[in-house]
């Protein structure tokens, strides 16, 4: 709660007779000060400066830094950002809730009141990662995919609902609602919030971080917030300001419109290809220009929910009139409308070209990009940036499955179990999904994929057999509008039956393949594909027996599904043929955009929204029948194989130990350039002959029922056994391997799980470092990445470069995060693995200093052939890049400083 008020900044707005309390950034002034030129997306950070300063975490001197921000300059300045909200999906929100319900009698025990444990932030979660496509192609797949969504994950969902009822401003948004961003944008985000504070009525700029990283989404209707790791997450529900650099700012210039064929998905590809290629890690990017007015809210939401593929901390736009109609279309009350619009335009947020005295942003680094000139595509097979025209997509599979497959032209001939005969070769389509609230929130897009599968339905095409179709909307509203324009009917004939309200393909909760198209693939080694109008594309990501995916828009999975190819060229070859034997192609299907927009004004109102979300926290029978614990601390279950409780705070003193120096650590993984969070972090199915499966058969659990990573997420011993797991790493330490696998230097070198490795290193001491490449730890902001690499007794990571979120959550575990020096990689500095490190001059953070460098020392391995070798030493970068996340390291991670804090509040 602010203190201070240095620049007198406090007024009061009158809105439909009603006051409140704000902060005008226009106080702000003086020499070198120029607020009016600044970024939309710092003009929301400096209010939240201004509201928030209290003489000591934020000052005088930082709003004055923000207001006279160079936009020319390096980042330096580090502020303390207050998001209004926190937001959850269960797969990453459910260890939060473990770790409050933890942290609670870890306070107990230290004497402290245990309901201090409590969000001081209005915190939200949307149980939307859990439904598996299991059942698909027949209208009962919805209801069966829930009935077996509510087996699997009982003692979760009982977990979450004891947290609801224990913990205050804590929601809980059922399953079989939506997807956590698109209820955001539909229905939670408030643009201008309000809270009683004091007394007052204050009105500010709605804000929030996420614990997933596409919570950019809402950077499409003008809010700013990102993606953070659970544990960043649950230290602001705590209050504790998330720190932050001052950021450069990307201005990205829209201008035109877009082409007739060309999608909302495809221009998302376009600008992820292009800001990944500029270079925006760490960066805020901000959309601006008369295109942006042209830009329906749709389409900017599917872009901010892409800003993690292209690397930026946000992807925003400013609020302006466009903003509004959604929020009126969506269901948002005229006293909300009228206070956003009123807000906006008063503190300089309003975005309109055309009034007089509109002043251009500044920007740290410019792109501009013509709308018309965006042409269809898809991405893959492994990166959302590497996108691909549509027309050159057949050609370039052609090139790109000799990487994934012994023989390109093996094929291998399959009977299904009613009779069906063909034959399935390298590129067969093996998953055509429209799912991830990346395009199921974009009417468009959805519209566009219904009308194209009507217009193949009339003329007589069909699914391949091989393909599996699912449809998994990102809200019930879709379904709605499907329903009223009559269209239902033409997606379930080609097997884009509901099979649930949920992520789903897009984070690996595919489920099975056809049986015996899996069977063939895994006998045959076949590289097939899925096409999925998702946000990731990740190795091992998808399918375990997929190896290649591509990202497209909805009416191109759809298509897709019709070619059952990645070989066929949609643009040239026909899909199929009509009852009269003539060929199909795709331009005698696609819906024109004059089509999509009839329908889309026709079927979709107002009313759809209101009635979906209002009693979206109720959830259904089936919710409401669950058996829920009480109290304020939680009974652990002893035998539960879903939520347990961790060790972080086991032992922990009051005070903290110093910081100490790495000596003797071995090498537990050396790794390439870009290993993203999933090939670091448990997620998708658990195998029976993995660690955590063998565990999980340990504890009696049936290998039918070990369900995914990602729902055991509230289990740190399955998770840590998955740490590290994901079946396409690639360990240069144990070559010839690919998966979890390392070599134990406790036992001869031999070759064994990453899991077992550690294990015998902790017994014996030993203190483990990771070596990377490149963008090590891009893709989703899984804390468990951070978490799992922590219990496995590693201590150091030395990568060539980090995604931001993962960087930030290593330290918050307690983990140090070093990089090589510029230029140089583990092969210029000689090491293989085998090494044995020390790392010292990381004392110095207990002088409250963040040392530049730290110094490595590298001994031969011992025992080995170059054991009598020299040792050599190198200067490594500590990217503990703020002041907060030292005080973060010092204590051991970021929940223990948390919990310190508190203690001492409550003494």
């Amino acid at each position: 709660m602010a203190s201070k008020d240095s620049f007198g900044a406090k007024s009061t707005l009158e809105v439909d007779g009603k006051g409140y309390e704000m902060f005008r950034l226009d106080a702000v002034a003086g020499d070198g000060l120029d607020v009016a030129s600044l970024p939309y997306s710092l003009k929301v950070l400096l209010e939240n400066l201004l509201r928030t300063e209290d003489g000591e975490n934020i000052t005088a001197d930082d709003i004055k830094a923000l207001a006279g921000w160079d936009a020319d300059a390096d980042p330096d300045k580090e502020i303390q950002f207050t998001p209004a909200r926190v937001i959850m999906q269960d797969f990453t929100g459910v260890p939060c809730i473990v770790d409050l319900a933890t942290m609670r009698e870890a306070m107990s025990d230290l004497g402290g009141d245990p309901e201090k444990i409590n969000p001081l932030a209005p915190a939200e979660m949307v149980i939307d990662h859990s439904v598996i496509a299991d059942v698909f192609g027949t209208p009962e797949a919805f209801e069966r995919n829930v009935e077996i969504e509510y087996e699997r994950n009982k003692e979760r969902y009982q977990f979450l609902r004891w947290g609801q009822g224990a913990f205050s401003d804590f929601k809980v948004v059922p399953p079989g609602t939506g997807i956590v961003h698109q209820v955001n944008i539909e229905h939670l985000a408030r643009v201008a919030f309000t809270r009683e504070v004091d007394g007052e009525t204050q009105v500010y700029p709605d804000t929030l971080v996420g614990t997933d990283s596409h919570t950019t989404m809402v950077n499409g209707i003008g809010v700013l917030g990102w993606g953070v790791g659970g544990i960043e997450a649950e230290a602001a529900m705590l209050g504790q300001p998330v720190s932050m650099l001052i950021p450069r700012v990307v201005g990205f210039k829209l201008s035109g419109a877009l082409p007739e064929g060309s999608t909302a998905t495809d221009l998302v590809l376009t600008i992820t290809e292009m800001l990944r290629e500029h270079g925006v890690v760490g960066k805020f990017v901000e959309f601006h220009g008369e295109g942006v007015s042209a830009l329906p809210l749709a389409n900017r939401a599917t872009i901010g929910n892409m800003s993690p593929e292209f690397g930026s901390t946000a992807a925003i736009f400013p609020v302006d009139e466009e903003t509004i109609k959604y929020l009126a279309l969506t269901g948002r009350d005229e006293e909300q409308l009228h206070l956003v619009e009123a807000y906006a335009k008063e503190q300089g947020l309003w975005h309109d070209t055309t009034v007089e005295g509109y002043v251009e942003p500044r920007f740290s680094e410019s792109l501009e990009l013509d709308l018309a000139d965006v042409v269809p595509s898809l991405a893959g097979p492994k990166r959302p940036q590497d996108r691909i025209s549509l027309s050159d997509a057949a050609q370039t599979f052609d090139t790109a499955v000799q990487d994934y497959a012994e023989d390109a032209s093996a094929t291998t001939d399959v009977t299904l179990s009613d009779g069906t005969s063909f034959t399935l070769e390298n590129g067969a389509v093996t998953i055509a999904a429209i799912t991830s609230c990346t395009n199921t929130s974009n009417p468009s897009v959805m519209i566009g994929a219904a009308l194209l599968a009507k217009n193949a339905v009339e003329k007589g095409l069909t699914r391949k057999p091989w393909v599996k179709t699912s449809l998994a909307p990102g809200s019930k509203v879709v379904s709605d509008y499907y329903e009223r324009a009559g269209l239902t009917p033409y997606l379930d004939k080609l097997g884009f039956n509901l099979v649930g309200y949920g992520c789903t393909t897009c984070i690996g909760n595919s489920g099975p393949l056809i049986p015996e198209v899996s069977q063939a693939v895994q006998e045959s080694d076949l590289a097939v594909v899925s096409v999925l109008s998702g946000n990731r594309n990740f190795e091992g990501r998808i399918n375990p027996d997929v190896k290649m995916n591509y990202l497209a828009s909805p009416p191109l999975v759809v298509a897709y599904a019709l070619a059952g190819s990645m070989k066929v060229d949609l643009l040239n070859d026909p899909l199929g043929q009509d009852e009269d034997g003539n060929d199909v192609f795709m331009r005698d299907i696609w819906p024109s955009a004059s089509d999509i927009e009839e329908v889309v004004a026709s079927a979709i109102d107002t009313e759809m929204f209101t009635d979906e979300y209002a009693s979206v926290f109720a959830g259904d029978e089936r919710w409401k029948s669950l058996d829920t614990p009480e109290g304020k601390t939680f009974a652990w279950d002893e035998d539960s194989t879903y939520v347990r409780k961790p060790t972080y705070f086991d032992g922990m003193p009051a005070e903290p130990e110093p910081v100490t120096d790495v000596e003797g650590a071995r090498i537990l993984l050396k790794l390439g350039d870009s290993v993203t969070t999933d090939h670091i972090s448990p997620a998708g199915a658990i195998k029976k002959d993995a660690p955590a499966g063998r565990y999980l058969a340990e504890q009696g659990v049936e290998q039918r029922d070990f369900n995914s990573y990602g729902s055991r997420r509230g289990n740190h011993e399955v998770m840590i056994r998955g740490t590290f797991a994901n079946i396409r790493l690639r360990n240069q330490i144990a070559p010839g391997t690919e998966g979890g696998f390392t070599r134990d230097f406790t036992d001869g070198g031999e070759v064994t799980s990453v899991f077992e490795a550690s294990e015998h290193y902790i017994e014996q001491g030993i203190p483990l470092v990771v070596l990377a490449g490149k963008e090590y730890g891009s893709g989703s902001s899984r804390d468990w990445a951070a978490k799992g690499t922590a219990l496995l007794g590693v201590k150091v990571v030395i990568a060539e470069s980090y995604e931001r979120i993962h960087r930030s959550n290593l330290i918050g575990m307690g983990v140090l995060p070093l990089q090589f020096p510029a230029g140089k990689t583990a092969e210029d500095l000689g090491l293989k693995g085998e090494e044995v490190l020390s790392v010292s001059g990381i004392t110095a953070l207990n002088d409250g200093a963040i040392p530049s460098t730290v110094t490595v020392k590298v001994e031969p391995a011992p025992g080995s052939d170059e054991s009598h070798g020299e040792t050599s030493e190198f200067e490594a970068t500590v990217r503990i890049d703020t002041p907060g996340e030292a005080s973060y390291y010092r204590n051991g991670g970021i929940l223990q400083f948390v919990l310190r804090n508190l203690l001492a509040q409550s003494a």
